[in-house]
């Protein structure tokens, strides 16, 4: 393009980074197979085994793609590298907005895992901030506050904007401003918009379809409140600053060959999926990503 400029990821193929082979067939979108990585990658993983996998995606993944689709959440914390790459020295700064029924910047002292990449994320040189939409989950609730990474909050590089009202223990330990509690979600959804009145920067959008209520689709996860609706409201709010974005929250099986990760997924409280219910939530899920997909071609 003239003076070097990129063209928006947006407007090019969607890239499937095919983990768990549940995405189904997306037209007009490449494929790249990471089935063998299955059982490494899925849930948590080593740093070490984490950059084995950003070398290998540098390899196989194109210079420029659309919307990338990475499976179940459970490979969320594959977003950090993806956002990794376009940190380059010469890119602009830009800020990262997530809806997620959790927060994912939880403690995890063995490497890296879905719950615990947006920390990772926050210490990017190229990422201004970073804001959680959509938190419904006990994550960041009292009994579990001392899980959550406080570093990129004090900082004032992450924001929870989370539902079921305050945190009384944030004001408390001087995060009352990095933890904003509402009611509903159209209520959070108003606050973030005027938030996002001024703000020019460039945006990678992340979404986890947790964030959704049951009615909408089913995931492998506790889930959340907002509606399909809500959801494309935040595609449109941001829509034409949007640099790069992915797609977690599809449903799938696994039976992990690695006992900490059966342990850990057990203490997560990730339940078997039935069989025949796993085709038609799979079904449902395709079927809203078809609707989310035109939604982010079109920014």
């Amino acid at each position: 393009m003239a003076g070097g400029e990129r063209e928006p990821p947006m407007k090019q193929t969607p890239v499937i980074l095919d983990f768990d082979q549940s995405t189904g067939v997306v037209p007009a979108s490449h494929s790249v197979d990471l089935f063998a990585w299955q059982d490494a990658i899925r849930f948590g993983c080593s740093l070490r085994t984490f950059h084995r996998l950003k070398a290998h995606l540098d390899q196989v993944l194109p210079e420029r793609y659309g919307t990338a689709l990475l499976g179940s959440g459970d490979f969320h914390h594959v977003s950090a590298l993806l956002i990794e790459r376009l940190c380059r020295p010469a890119a602009p700064p830009m800020q990262v907005v997530v809806l997620d029924n959790h927060p994912d910047n939880m403690r995890f002292p063995f490497g890296i895992h879905c719950g615990s990449w947006v920390a990772h994320v926050a210490r990017l040189e190229k990422v201004c901030h970073v804001h959680v939409l959509g938190i419904a989950s006990h994550d960041v609730s009292l009994a579990h506050v001392l899980e959550n990474r406080f570093s990129p909050l004090y900082a004032g590089k992450l924001t929870y904007w989370r539902l079921n009202g305050e945190a009384t223990w944030a004001r408390r330990i001087g995060l009352g401003h990095a933890i904003r509690g509402f009611d509903t979600v159209d209520a959070l959804l108003a606050a973030f918009a005027e938030n996002q009145r001024q703000n020019t920067l460039p945006t990678y959008l992340s979404i986890d379809k947790d964030v959704l209520s049951e009615e909408t689709v089913r995931t492998n996860w506790d889930q959340g409140h907002f509606t399909a609706p809500q959801l494309f409201e935040v595609v449109a709010l941001l829509k034409n600053r949007l640099i790069g974005s992915d797609i977690t929250g599809e449903i799938s099986s696994w039976n992990y060959q690695r006992r900490w990760k059966r342990f850990l997924s057990a203490l997560d409280g990730q339940k078997p999926i039935p069989e025949e219910k796993l085709a038609r939530y799979q079904q449902q899920q395709q079927d809203f990503n078809r609707r989310l997909l035109a939604a982010l071609a079109s920014a």
